[in-house]
Protein backbone atom coordinates (compact mmCIF):
# COMPACT_ATOMS: atom_id res chain seq x y z
CA UNK A 1 0.00 0.00 0.00
CA UNK A 2 0.57 3.85 -0.72
CA UNK A 3 0.13 6.29 0.55
CA UNK A 4 0.60 9.98 -1.57
CA UNK A 5 3.30 7.63 -3.42
CA UNK A 6 4.91 6.62 0.16
CA UNK A 7 5.28 2.96 0.93
CA UNK A 8 3.10 2.48 3.99
CA UNK A 9 5.30 1.41 6.80
CA UNK A 10 2.79 1.23 10.15
CA UNK A 11 -1.00 -0.25 10.66
CA UNK A 12 -2.25 1.66 13.56
CA UNK A 13 -5.40 0.86 15.64
CA UNK A 14 -8.34 1.37 17.74
CA UNK A 15 -8.58 -0.78 20.45
CA UNK A 16 -12.29 -1.46 21.65
CA UNK A 17 -15.02 -1.91 18.26
CA UNK A 18 -11.90 -2.31 16.00
CA UNK A 19 -10.22 -5.28 17.40
CA UNK A 20 -11.80 -6.26 20.37
CA UNK A 21 -14.93 -6.31 22.18
CA UNK A 22 -17.10 -6.66 24.97
CA UNK A 23 -20.37 -6.83 26.90
CA UNK A 24 -22.17 -3.82 27.14
CA UNK A 25 -21.45 -1.23 29.02
CA UNK A 26 -24.65 -1.39 31.20
CA UNK A 27 -24.75 -5.17 31.14
CA UNK A 28 -20.76 -5.34 33.10
CA UNK A 29 -22.36 -2.71 35.35
CA UNK A 30 -25.15 -5.11 36.31
CA UNK A 31 -22.76 -7.85 36.79
CA UNK A 32 -20.48 -6.17 38.90
CA UNK A 33 -23.41 -4.47 41.35
CA UNK A 34 -25.50 -7.96 41.45
CA UNK A 35 -21.92 -9.34 42.45
CA UNK A 36 -21.53 -6.89 45.37
CA UNK A 37 -25.00 -7.69 46.58
CA UNK A 38 -26.88 -4.52 44.73
CA UNK A 39 -29.82 -5.32 42.41
CA UNK A 40 -30.77 -3.02 39.56
CA UNK A 41 -32.45 -3.66 36.13
CA UNK A 42 -30.80 -3.41 33.00
CA UNK A 43 -33.22 -0.66 32.07
CA UNK A 44 -32.73 1.30 35.03
CA UNK A 45 -28.85 0.96 34.70
CA UNK A 46 -29.22 1.89 31.04
CA UNK A 47 -31.35 4.96 31.62
CA UNK A 48 -28.48 5.65 34.33
CA UNK A 49 -26.12 5.43 31.84
CA UNK A 50 -27.30 7.98 29.30
CA UNK A 51 -27.83 10.59 31.62
CA UNK A 52 -24.28 10.08 32.70
CA UNK A 53 -22.82 10.35 28.97
CA UNK A 54 -24.55 13.91 28.25
CA UNK A 55 -22.96 15.38 31.88
CA UNK A 56 -19.51 13.67 31.45
CA UNK A 57 -16.76 13.83 29.02
CA UNK A 58 -13.36 12.12 28.91
CA UNK A 59 -11.67 14.31 26.43
CA UNK A 60 -12.52 17.33 28.50
CA UNK A 61 -12.06 16.12 31.68
CA UNK A 62 -8.49 17.99 33.56
CA UNK A 63 -7.71 15.94 36.41
CA UNK A 64 -5.76 12.48 36.12
CA UNK A 65 -7.54 9.81 34.36
CA UNK A 66 -7.42 6.92 36.65
CA UNK A 67 -10.04 9.47 38.77
CA UNK A 68 -12.14 9.89 35.98
CA UNK A 69 -13.81 6.61 35.83
CA UNK A 70 -14.22 6.35 39.60
CA UNK A 71 -15.64 9.62 39.42
CA UNK A 72 -17.73 8.33 36.03
CA UNK A 73 -19.43 5.10 38.51
CA UNK A 74 -19.78 7.41 41.79
CA UNK A 75 -22.25 9.73 39.47
CA UNK A 76 -23.65 6.19 37.78
CA UNK A 77 -24.26 4.63 41.26
CA UNK A 78 -25.97 7.93 42.75
CA UNK A 79 -28.68 7.93 39.92
CA UNK A 80 -29.04 4.36 40.24
CA UNK A 81 -29.58 5.19 44.65
CA UNK A 82 -26.88 3.65 45.72
CA UNK A 83 -25.04 5.85 48.53
CA UNK A 84 -23.64 3.16 51.35
CA UNK A 85 -19.93 2.74 50.59
CA UNK A 86 -20.67 4.36 47.44
CA UNK A 87 -16.68 5.34 47.06
CA UNK A 88 -15.63 1.97 47.93
CA UNK A 89 -17.42 0.24 45.31
CA UNK A 90 -16.99 3.18 42.73
CA UNK A 91 -13.04 1.75 42.85
CA UNK A 92 -14.05 -2.04 43.10
CA UNK A 93 -16.19 -1.58 39.71
CA UNK A 94 -13.14 0.54 38.13
CA UNK A 95 -10.76 -2.12 39.70
CA UNK A 96 -12.80 -5.10 38.36
CA UNK A 97 -14.11 -4.16 35.01
CA UNK A 98 -12.38 -6.39 32.81
CA UNK A 99 -13.41 -9.51 35.01
CA UNK A 100 -17.13 -9.19 34.00
CA UNK A 101 -16.42 -7.35 30.59
CA UNK A 102 -16.44 -10.58 28.23
CA UNK A 103 -13.62 -9.58 26.21
CA UNK A 104 -13.59 -11.20 23.01
CA UNK A 105 -11.41 -10.68 19.97
CA UNK A 106 -12.47 -10.05 16.56
CA UNK A 107 -12.60 -13.32 14.43
CA UNK A 108 -10.77 -10.85 11.56
CA UNK A 109 -8.25 -9.47 14.16
CA UNK A 110 -5.83 -12.01 15.02
CA UNK A 111 -5.01 -13.18 11.51
CA UNK A 112 -5.02 -10.00 9.87
CA UNK A 113 -2.56 -8.76 12.41
CA UNK A 114 -0.18 -12.11 12.45
CA UNK A 115 -0.40 -11.74 8.11
CA UNK A 116 0.32 -7.36 8.47
CA UNK A 117 3.36 -8.30 10.77
CA UNK A 118 4.77 -11.04 8.55
CA UNK A 119 4.83 -8.75 6.20
CA UNK A 120 7.10 -6.49 7.98
CA UNK A 121 4.86 -3.69 8.65
CA UNK A 122 5.12 -1.91 12.07
CA UNK A 123 1.92 -2.35 14.41
CA UNK A 124 0.63 -0.42 17.05
CA UNK A 125 -2.89 0.86 19.35
CA UNK A 126 -3.78 4.34 19.76
CA UNK A 127 -7.09 3.99 22.12
CA UNK A 128 -8.44 7.15 24.65
CA UNK A 129 -8.09 4.04 27.86
CA UNK A 130 -5.54 3.67 30.11
CA UNK A 131 -2.47 1.95 29.44
CA UNK A 132 -3.34 -0.16 32.79
CA UNK A 133 -6.88 -1.09 30.51
CA UNK A 134 -4.65 -1.59 27.05
CA UNK A 135 -2.23 -4.03 28.94
CA UNK A 136 -5.32 -5.93 30.31
CA UNK A 137 -7.03 -6.31 27.71
CA UNK A 138 -4.04 -7.66 25.33
CA UNK A 139 -4.01 -10.09 28.09
CA UNK A 140 -6.68 -11.45 28.20
CA UNK A 141 -7.27 -11.72 24.19
CA UNK A 142 -3.94 -13.40 24.21
CA UNK A 143 -1.70 -10.26 22.29
CA UNK A 144 0.84 -9.20 25.08
CA UNK A 145 3.97 -7.93 23.94
CA UNK A 146 2.43 -8.36 20.14
CA UNK A 147 2.51 -4.80 19.74
CA UNK A 148 5.35 -2.27 18.51
CA UNK A 149 3.62 0.26 20.48
CA UNK A 150 0.29 0.80 22.79
CA UNK A 151 -0.63 4.23 23.44
CA UNK A 152 -3.22 5.11 26.05
CA UNK A 153 -4.46 8.83 26.80
CA UNK A 154 -2.25 8.83 30.09
CA UNK A 155 0.95 8.43 27.31
CA UNK A 156 -0.01 12.59 26.97
CA UNK A 157 -2.75 13.36 28.74
CA UNK A 158 -4.50 13.92 25.54
CA UNK A 159 -7.57 11.80 24.20
CA UNK A 160 -8.42 11.42 20.42
CA UNK A 161 -9.67 12.75 17.71
CA UNK A 162 -6.43 15.39 19.56
CA UNK A 163 -3.48 14.41 16.71
CA UNK A 164 -0.83 14.99 19.38
CA UNK A 165 -1.83 10.94 20.70
CA UNK A 166 -1.65 9.67 16.70
CA UNK A 167 1.99 11.43 16.28
CA UNK A 168 3.24 10.24 19.48
CA UNK A 169 2.61 6.54 18.35
CA UNK A 170 4.37 7.34 15.27
CA UNK A 171 7.63 8.71 16.79
CA UNK A 172 7.98 5.92 18.97
CA UNK A 173 7.44 3.64 15.87
CA UNK A 174 10.35 5.81 13.83
CA UNK A 175 7.58 6.53 11.25
CA UNK A 176 6.20 9.58 9.49
CA UNK A 177 2.04 10.03 8.97
CA UNK A 178 2.54 9.63 5.42
CA UNK A 179 3.85 6.02 5.81
CA UNK A 180 1.12 5.36 8.19
CA UNK A 181 -2.36 3.55 8.04
CA UNK A 182 -4.91 4.19 10.95
CA UNK A 183 -7.99 2.32 11.35
CA UNK A 184 -10.81 2.42 13.89
CA UNK A 185 -15.18 2.13 14.07
CA UNK A 186 -15.32 5.73 15.51
CA UNK A 187 -15.29 8.57 12.86
CA UNK A 188 -14.61 11.72 14.68
CA UNK A 189 -11.81 9.72 17.30
CA UNK A 190 -10.30 7.58 14.86
CA UNK A 191 -11.18 8.24 11.57
CA UNK A 192 -11.27 12.17 11.36
CA UNK A 193 -8.82 11.71 14.00
CA UNK A 194 -6.19 10.67 12.19
CA UNK A 195 -6.94 12.00 8.68
CA UNK A 196 -6.05 15.38 10.68
CA UNK A 197 -2.88 13.94 11.76
CA UNK A 198 -1.60 13.12 8.29
CA UNK A 199 -2.50 10.01 8.53
CA UNK A 200 -4.44 7.79 5.85
CA UNK A 201 -7.69 5.92 7.43
CA UNK A 202 -9.47 3.24 7.26
CA UNK A 203 -13.01 2.98 9.02
CA UNK A 204 -14.25 -0.55 10.34
CA UNK A 205 -17.64 -0.96 9.66
CA UNK A 206 -18.70 -4.37 9.99
CA UNK A 207 -22.42 -3.92 9.82
CA UNK A 208 -22.55 -1.00 6.75
CA UNK A 209 -24.40 1.43 9.03
CA UNK A 210 -22.22 4.57 8.04
CA UNK A 211 -23.40 6.71 5.16
CA UNK A 212 -20.82 9.19 5.37
CA UNK A 213 -18.48 9.26 2.38
CA UNK A 214 -15.61 7.74 3.79
CA UNK A 215 -12.64 4.93 3.09
CA UNK A 216 -14.04 1.71 4.77
CA UNK A 217 -13.90 -1.75 4.79
CA UNK A 218 -16.24 -4.44 6.28
CA UNK A 219 -13.72 -6.65 7.54
CA UNK A 220 -10.12 -6.08 9.00
CA UNK A 221 -9.19 -8.79 6.04
CA UNK A 222 -9.33 -6.20 3.34
CA UNK A 223 -6.36 -4.48 5.05
CA UNK A 224 -3.87 -7.66 3.78
CA UNK A 225 -5.68 -7.09 0.61
CA UNK A 226 -4.23 -3.46 0.25
CA UNK A 227 -0.57 -4.17 0.34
Amino acid sequence: MRSRGVRVKAVLFDLGGTLIRTAEIPRILRRILEANGIKRSLKEISLAHKKIEKQFSLQKYAGPYEEFWIRWNLQILEKLGVRENAQSLATTIAEEWWDYADVRIYLDAKETLKQLKSMGLKIGIVTNGLQSDIDEVLRKVGLTNFFDVAVGIDALGKTKPNKQIFLYALKKLGVTPQEALFVGDHIENDYDGARKAGLRALLIDREGKTRKKVEKIRSLEEIVNRF
